[in-house]
């Protein structure tokens, strides 16, 4: 059976998760093509212009698959350990089923809302149970999908621990993994980084349980996980780079929000705002990127210390 993901949305956290699972139950999976302006644009025809951009493109690559796959796996996720998702999460299934209509796509699903205890070993095993599979082997499925996920998270924190070490001014790059490892979006303005002489250090690649702990120094009443996962990241590695890059998928209603707590509760470091649209061409992120790693260098010619 091939199963269809969009390489978009929290496929960019959860991908090996997923990916290792299915294959454990011996399913092929088929991942749509890495984004490009073409994928924004179908994305965009098939959306209301309230979405933001990120709903865009998994529209965009949810619409490449259909034709491709058995069945195209699309979850509902409310909750992830403290906190609430975005709503778009939690609507995801809905919002896929009704957007294809016309298309009757098949559409396989698990739903996690702890506070409905609907756990993740329990959604992933019926998940199993949809694909025709046993709880054993179900299960067996999880624990080792749980293990690629883990691998993966741990190379991430060890890359994450390098970039902080490396000789050279480094940013604190504070953005959802979907946003800054889209390869149209934002992995335009990574290269962009790179090019001004500095290590981007993505906090999202941080421990998690750790983020979420040090998150309540800066707030305490923040709902949304990753976004509180983020404002951790702030807490635990400012002082450990020169500067703080902000990067939201417009109009992201939960950073809006977040990225407003950041600048005003984070004092000790420079930080720059970037919002990124559906436009084609970074020279507005280029050019404000120039002006801020010029004041870095400006700084640390001063003398500032970190």
């Amino acid at each position: 059976m091939k199963i269809g993901i969009p390489r978009a949305l929290l496929y960019h956290y959860y991908g090996p998760l997923w990916e290792a699972f299915f294959r454990a139950l011996d399913c092929e999976v088929v991942l749509s093509a890495p984004t490009t302006k073409a994928t924004v644009e179908r994305g965009s025809r098939r959306s209301i212009d309230e979405a933001c951009l990120s709903s865009k493109i998994y529209m965009g690559h949810a619409e490449e698959l259909l034709d491709r796959c058995d069945a195209l796996f699309v979850p509902r996720m409310a909750d992830e350990r403290e906190g609430i998702m975005c709503s778009k999460f939690e609507a995801l299934y809905d919002l896929t089923e009704n957007t294809f209509r016309d298309r009757r796509p098949a559409l396989v699903d698990f739903e996690i809302d702890r506070r409905a205890k609907k756990g993740e070993r329990k959604a992933f095993v019926s998940l199993g149970k949809k694909l025709g599979k046993g709880r054993l082997a179900s299960n067996l499925a999880y624990f080792s999908a749980l293990r690629a996920f883990e691998e993966d998270r741990s190379r991430r924190a060890a890359a994450l621990e390098d970039s902080l070490n490396a000789d050279k001014f480094k940013f604190l790059v504070l953005a959802h993994p979907y946003v800054i490892f889209d390869d149209y979006v934002g992995r335009p303005l990574v290269e962009l980084i790179r090019a001004q002489g500095a290590e981007p250090v993505f906090g999202c690649d941080a421990d998690f349980a750790s983020c979420l702990q040090a998150s309540y120094r800066l707030t305490e009443s923040l709902p949304w996980s990753f976004s509180r996962a983020l404002c951790g990241a702030a807490v635990l590695y400012a002082n450990r780079v020169d500067g703080i890059v902000l990067v939201s998928a417009f109009p992201c209603g939960p950073d809006s929000l977040v990225n407003e707590i950041l600048i005003r509760r984070v004092r000790n470091r420079p930080i720059l705002q970037l919002t990124l649209d559906a436009q084609d061409g970074t020279a507005g992120a280029e050019t404000r990127l120039e002006s801020f790693a010029d004041i870095i260098r400006m700084r640390r010619e001063a003398g500032h210390e970190r």
